[in-house]
């Protein structure tokens, strides 16, 4: 059996693995991950604190569509086709989302933030803002540290007057 050191200085590691941006997509390529990630950075900006490109959404979503929403890549596929057109309609000298101003960006958004797409986006965005770390997103825990979150192994009940003894 391994020392507790050794046990520990592994756990480090494999955390540190797990936490660091990933160097390959398991659902998106790198260019549809970049389009996501400049919307997501625009529902959740970095103003007054980290958003969530710093939270790192966009790997949560990739995860994500390859586990609990596999049935929702087709949903991204055309979502995202239609904001392309969108922004082709828009910005007709643009090349990319994400090379979009901001204002420019969010002119965009407020055009398409009535579909059904943009509404599962938003969804991923905050659920990968807000989730444990350990499904990708939530980064260095950006995401719980700006709602106050105590990241805690364990929790002890609120003691008060429903737990005394009856008189």
């Amino acid at each position: 059996m391994a020392a507790w050191p050794e046990v520990r200085a592994a756990q480090r590691h494999a955390h540190a693995v797990a936490g660091a941006p990933g160097t390959h997509w398991e659902s998106l390529n790198a260019e549809t991950a970049g389009e996501i990630e400049a919307i997501a950075a625009q529902i959740i900006p970095s103003t007054g604190g980290p958003g969530a490109r710093e939270a790192g959404v966009i790997f949560f979503i990739d995860r994500a569509l390859t586990t609990f929403a596999h049935d929702q890549r087709e949903a991204y596929r055309s979502g995202m086709a239609q904001f392309q057109q969108k922004r082709k309609e828009l910005f007709p000298e643009s090349t990319a989302i994400a090379s979009l101003t901001g204002p420019q960006q969010i002119t965009l958004i407020r055009r398409m933030e009535k579909s059904d797409f943009f509404e599962l986006l938003r969804t991923h965005t905050v659920l990968g803002f807000l989730a444990d770390p350990r499904y990708g997103g939530n980064r260095g825990k950006v995401g719980w540290q700006q709602i106050g979150f105590e990241d805690r192994m364990s929790y002890q009940p609120p003691f008060g007057y429903y737990d005394a003894e009856p008189k």
